[in-house]
């Protein structure tokens, strides 16, 4: 099988906001307590975080960080968790029917996310609660001192304040299951209210508003313009969700389904054009994708678990034990996000640690890292720059979402500060490896190229505690430097990434 690329340099599509390489930590499941969080650990440190993971975490570069949820988000109180530890009081959670004893707050959060060296993007609660206590948590994060809150702040051990500029005005608050849950217009009038009261303290914060939680919501995309038209002078972002699944394990169906988030983030793409031009406005408005992953593995059967459990305390739930098919999956997904970049700002892989996340650990022992660990941390460590227009040529398949699904999904940077082009390439064909001609095209002289594979024989392998290296990344040598150009010969079902420097 063979397909053209062509990457010429004034065909640009966006500086890449590295902010597209974000994560998200809920208090759900283990994500928090022994994931982050473990006193008593050997690998603890002094505040009790796992120094383990923040290592793997530091191998991954994720710049921002989304926290504390998610659904847990919207029946939270954050001021259980500030002051003494053993004062702070145990809350029943809603969301996930389980326990938090809220042992780690906003204090902890952000001494970790110092460590990790990861920004804070801190989520508010707008389900059960409102505006009053938003602006009080932003003014307890945020504020210098001379307040009340801020001076609480104080009082707890922090003097200084967070400075947190990225802020969450609820989460999904299109879903029936959501705690608080609102129609669109109720909605809208709530954010932007919020919003108002969060720019009359600091007009300069980032404000992110629910958008739909997926594109098969049915009041997707109407939710996108009503909530737009109330708020779009005080926002700059629409928070999008989607999660993949394949519980019919066909693999071109499950590699096509990129096609449709394409397609999610073009749609509302266009009702943000939509309402901008309706409201005569200069405002720009972007996309915030906070909460996206493969999710399948562990979900139904632990969502009938979690019906019947009486309240535990973090107990494993949603450890999908990751796929070298998922490899695949993630490659396409972080490709779309790329390609997608002058839209798409923020992204947040849902989520970091043990529930559906590329890290893995186990209670009291080591951790390790997922299959998809790897093609995030590729895109995240080698997808700085300026993302390319790519002119592509390739074989394509039809798909219940898309009639013609290319063979080849590809993503291409320009890193001009490092001279280095880096492409992310998938071959979704399963029983065809894949010749690629790569024209550069006004770059100067390649002098050489690297190439990291990832390819497996089975697509069910796993990465698991006692075999944690089943899938790996290795050395290539499916990459030559031809006239110029590239030839790259990707294997069938393969993940690549190719380094040329210039």
């Amino acid at each position: 099988m063979k397909a053209k690329v062509t990457a010429h340099s004034r065909y640009m599509i966006a500086d890449i906001d590295k902010r597209i390489y974000g994560s998200f930590l809920e208090h759900l499941g283990r994500a928090v307590y022994t994931g982050i969080y473990e006193p008593g650990h050997p690998m603890a440190d002094e505040s009790g975080m796992r120094r383990d993971v923040i290592e793997l975490v530091h191998e991954l570069d994720t710049p921002i960080c989304r926290y504390p949820g998610g659904n847990f988000v919207s029946a939270y109180n954050w001021e259980d968790g500030i002051g003494p530890k053993e004062e702070r009081p145990t809350r029943l959670d809603l969301a996930w029917r389980t326990s938090e004893s809220n042992q780690v707050g906003i204090h902890e959060f952000a001494d970790w996310a110092a460590k990790a060296n990861t920004e804070m993007m801190l989520a508010l609660n707008l389900g059960s609660r409102g505006l009053d206590q938003a602006r009080a948590f932003v003014e307890y994060v945020n504020h210098p001192g001379g307040s009340y809150w801020s001076d609480l702040r104080k009082k707890n051990g922090r003097a200084d304040p967070w400075d947190v500029r990225v802020w969450c005005l609820g989460n999904e608050m299109d879903g029936p299951w959501q705690i608080g849950h609102k129609s669109a217009l109720e909605y809208g009038r709530l954010a932007n209210e919020t919003a108002k009261a969060l720019r009359a303290f600091d007009r300069n914060l980032e404000l992110i508003i629910c958008g739909s939680s997926n594109a098969d919501m049915p009041s997707y995309p109407q939710w996108e313009a009503t909530v737009l038209e109330q708020t779009y002078e005080q926002v700059d972002f629409i928070s999008l969700h989607m999660y993949f699944e394949n519980y019919e394990k066909n693999t071109a169906e499950y590699l096509a389904l990129p096609e449709k988030l394409d397609r999610y983030i073009g749609t509302v793409s266009g009702v943000i054009d939509y309402v901008k031009a309706k409201s005569r406005s200069k405002r720009e408005v972007k996309i915030s994708f906070d909460e996206w992953n493969v999710w399948y593995h562990e979900r139904k059967n632990d969502f009938e678990r979690m019906a019947e459990w009486n309240w535990p305390h973090a107990p494993a739930l949603l450890e999908d034990i990751y796929t070298f098919e998922d490899v695949l999956q993630v490659g396409c997904i972080l490709n779309t996000f790329i390609r997608r970049s002058d839209v798409v700002r923020i992204a947040c892989i849902a989520q970091l640690v043990n529930v559906i996340a590329p890290i893995m650990t186990a209670p009291g022992s080591g951790a390790w890292r997922q299959t998809i660990f790897y093609p995030f941390k590729f895109a995240s460590t080698m997808g700085r720059g300026t993302a390319l227009r790519l002119d592509v040529e390739s074989p394509s398949y039809a798909a219940d979402v898309a009639a013609d699904v290319a063979y080849l999904d590809i993503a291409g940077i320009h890193d001009a500060d490092a001279g280095t082009l880096t492409f992310f390439a998938v071959n979704r064909c399963g029983d065809q490896s894949m010749t690629v001609a790569l024209a550069l095209e006004r770059f100067g002289t390649a002098r050489s190229a690297e190439h990291i594979l990832m390819q497996h024989d089975d697509l069910e392998a796993r990465n698991t505690a006692q075999g944690p290296n089943t899938v790996v990344p290795r050395h290539g040598n499916g990459v030559k430097v031809v006239d110029g150009g590239l030839e790259l010969e990707l294997p069938a079902y393969s993940y690549s990434v190719v380094r040329v420097q210039l």
